[in-house]
């Protein structure tokens, strides 16, 4: 990250840099050979190459950042990474940094995932939110997917024949089986999510053009964050600002939009605004009488 910062530096200003940060350190240089088997292991890791700059000095850079910018796993990561080395280095704060809670992302992913890597299916133990007990079935897991503070496995049932979501959180148990699945050739796991706003897919409802305008106070947060990679600007009108979206309005898409109340209004589909107003509508009935 301070080498990507600064786009070239040299040896002797990393050092420094690095002898700096006392924590990570100790005061102590960052010696050559150090910093050589780190270049390795960063590209080894992220396949990610700091390469030397021999002419006009000797200044280190990122050859391939273009990897970074189009890959949003390597970005997460890599984000990851840096936000967590910053809190690393503060640690004398930790009273003032807040953190949100991912339920069970210590606890299951990393059996998921070595599971996924041999295409191996897994047995869960599964306890829905209504239910007082959990069912135990297999799953072929074709994909994770980390949406609003929750791992979900996206897997294809195999006693029903279908594909299926189930949050990490509701997982009471998982045994890796010996057994292996094939994973379809044509699945993508980017694709199949590529018009659902969350992890609610395979509802009904077809992909189509949602424009929503934002008020003056609310504009700047889907400008800064889009509500979906599909997002685009088609008029700042000062007083709001409308935008274009094409996704499934599935039920999590809706309960986005309704928890930042009048900030935000659906201009079209029809179909989509009478939603909204039977939405609103049983919430006035909660408080009507107040």
């Amino acid at each position: 990250e301070t080498i990507r910062r600064a786009g070239k530096i040299s040896h002797k200003d990393l050092s420094d840099k690095w002898q700096r940060h006392k924590e990570l350190s100790d005061c102590r240089p960052l010696h050559r050979a150090t910093f050589n088997r780190w270049r390795e292991a960063i590209y080894d890791q992220f396949s990610i190459m700091i390469d030397c700059q021999k002419t006009g000095g000797y200044l280190y850079f990122i050859a391939n950042p273009q990897d970074i910018d189009e890959d949003k796993l390597k970005k997460w990561m890599l984000d990851s990474y840096a936000v967590g080395n910053v809190i690393g280095e503060n640690l004398s704060l930790k009273h003032r940094i807040l953190v949100e809670e991912i339920p069970s992302g210590r606890d299951h992913l990393t059996t998921i995932l070595e599971a996924m890597k041999d295409n191996r299916i897994i047995t869960i133990t599964y306890r829905p939110f209504k239910k007082l007990h959990g069912y135990t079935f297999p799953i072929e897991p074709y994909c994770v997917r980390l949406f609003e503070n929750r791992w979900y496995v996206m897997a294809h049932n195999i006693h029903y024949g279908d594909i299926r979501l189930y949050g990490l959180d509701r997982i009471e148990n998982i045994e890796v089986s010996v057994e292996t699945f094939k994973l379809p050739t044509d699945f993508n796991a980017e694709e199949y999510f590529s018009t659902a706003y969350g992890i609610v897919v395979g509802t009904g409802e077809k992909p189509e053009k949602i424009i929503i305008r934002a008020n003056e106070d609310h504009k700047h947060y889907l400008k800064s964050l889009p509500l979906h990679h599909s997002q685009r600007l088609i008029e700042d009108a000062g007083e709001y600002a409308d935008f274009e979206l094409y996704l499934a309005p599935t039920y999590d898409f809706v309960m986005k939009l309704l928890q930042v109340g009048s900030m935000i209004e659906v201009i079209e589909p029809a179909h989509l605004r009478k939603t909204m107003k039977g939405w609103i509508s049983d919430m006035y009935q909660l408080y009507k009488n107040d």
